[in-house]
């Protein structure tokens, strides 16, 4: 890969990363909060890019001075002369790249006969020249994947997999008086599974979330929660009881109104705390634009 092939690929790079953090892409990959440094990147990669380039214009040179110097140095004779007597010319020549060729001619031998000795100065200085490895080109394998290829934000499959990430919240802020009161999924399970209901109580409940169905049929609505992207992705789960759609489509949403039960369980995977809703009504919904993050519906 020569360096005009690395300033394209670099440039090509930061204006998928640019495009990714401009429009709603980037929510697939990283929290929002991470979009300032995400733009900030793309614009380091394709001013690298455009970097590459201008110094590798700048070490060539011109090309009407590159013609200059060796029509300059083309036929430019040293001569030397040896204690023995013996009489050498220094021929320098210059090729179309740049690169130098010494040829030095012996205008008489012991024998009478002259000879010629080619020194070529290769870029290495040994004659020969390397090659950059071809394994390089799989680093336009990660390009190409960020171009042709949108992930879909995790479901349920990754859900069930995982255990919960519910962890007992530092506080309880008051809640509103709405009537129902939407909450995030994340607030609703915290109090129900550690302030064991007291701030909910009486009232009706509305939280939004994908389903997810464990072996035995139990459905769950769930959120998957960022610490930095969607590699350390966890789900915070909570069960259904009560008026259950008949029919739930595993990773469909759905907007769900109910109230606070104190049935629970543990998770299989990890054995932490699972809380229930027990629903009321349920109707499906459109994913969300950023499908980890729920500040959206507070």
């Amino acid at each position: 890969m020569n360096r005009q092939a690395q300033a394209a690929v670099l440039f090509l790079v930061g204006a998928a990363v640019l495009h990714a953090g401009a429009t709603d892409l980037y929510l697939r990959y990283v929290k929002a909060g991470l979009r300032p440094m995400l733009l900030g990147a793309g614009v380091v990669l394709i001013a690298a890019a455009v970097a590459t380039v201008w110094y590798e214009m700048r070490g060539r040179g011109a090309p009407w001075r590159r013609g200059a110097r060796a029509a300059h140095e083309a036929g430019h004779v040293h001569e030397s002369e040896h204690a023995d007597g013996s009489r050498h010319e220094r021929t320098a020549t210059a090729d179309a790249d740049g690169s130098r060729h010494e040829r030095t001619a012996t205008d008489a031998d012991a024998d009478g006969h002259g000879q010629a000795v080619e020194d070529a100065n290769d870029a290495d200085g040994h004659g020969h020249s390397h090659r950059e490895p071809l394994v390089s080109w799989l680093l336009v394998l990660p390009l190409l994947a960020l171009i042709l290829v949108a992930p879909p934000a995790l479901g349920s499959y990754s859900a069930l997999r995982t255990g919960t990430a519910l962890q007992k919240p530092l506080a309880y802020p008051p809640l509103g008086d709405h009537d129902p009161l939407p909450m995030s999924l994340v607030d609703y399970a915290g109090r129900a599974a550690y302030d064991h209901g007291h701030s909910l109580a009486g009232r009706h409940i509305r939280v939004t979330g994908f389903v997810a169905l464990d072996h035995a049929g139990t459905p769950y609505l769930v959120r998957m929660a960022l610490n930095c992207c969607a590699a350390d992705a966890q789900p915070v789960k909570v069960g259904l009881s009560g008026r259950i759609p008949p029919v739930l489509r595993p990773d469909g949403w759905l907007e769900v109104t109910g109230t606070y039960t104190d049935k629970r369980s543990k998770d299989p995977v990890n054995g932490g705390v699972i809380p229930f809703l027990d629903v009321s009504s349920a109707k499906p919904v459109q994913s969300p634009r950023d499908p980890y993050d729920e500040s959206w519906n507070n």
